[in-house]
């Protein structure tokens, strides 16, 4: 009987044909991620999903204002959802926000622009305005807040 010696391959040895290639594609993946401004994109959103004190104030201006309740009737609360369908853009150090979201009422569908100023951590408020979608015979703007 023969006592060879098995001699067993490193890791590298065994994995180097999957681990480059594999690691460039990340390499490249993340610099296009990062170059192409999608991580500022990515931060807006996630600043306006957590910051749900700018929606709710601003749909609680909606709702008192007769004219849009009068057109989508009972305005339904927003739902995360709904802010990751809309558009947001954040500046001034996440002070400043210009964002669209949509809003459903028991009569329709509308899409709330909101201008607002973060001043000692509360949101004032330039400017919202409701823009009516549907039903299609009462499209219009609702100024709710108009900048001064």
């Amino acid at each position: 009987m023969d006592d060879e010696l098995i001699v067993q391959r490193s890791w590298w040895n065994k994995n180097w044909k999957w681990f480059l290639p594999v690691s460039m594609l990340i390499l490249i993946v993340a610099a296009v991620f990062f170059s192409s401004g999608i991580a500022v994109i990515t931060n807006n959103y996630a600043q306006a999903y957590s910051d749900e004190d700018l929606y709710q104030d601003a749909l609680k201006h909606v709702q008192s204002n007769p004219k849009a309740v009068e057109v989508l009737g009972e305005i339904q609360p927003i739902d995360k959802l709904a802010i990751l369908e809309g558009e947001v853009q954040y500046s001034n150090n996440n002070q400043r926000v210009n964002s669209t979201i949509r809003i459903v009422g028991m009569k329709g569908k509308a899409r709330m622009h909101i201008l607002a100023n973060r001043v000692q951590g509360k949101w004032n408020y330039e400017r919202i305005l409701v823009r009516i979608k549907s039903p299609s015979e009462k499209r219009q703007h609702i100024p709710i807040i108009s900048a001064k």
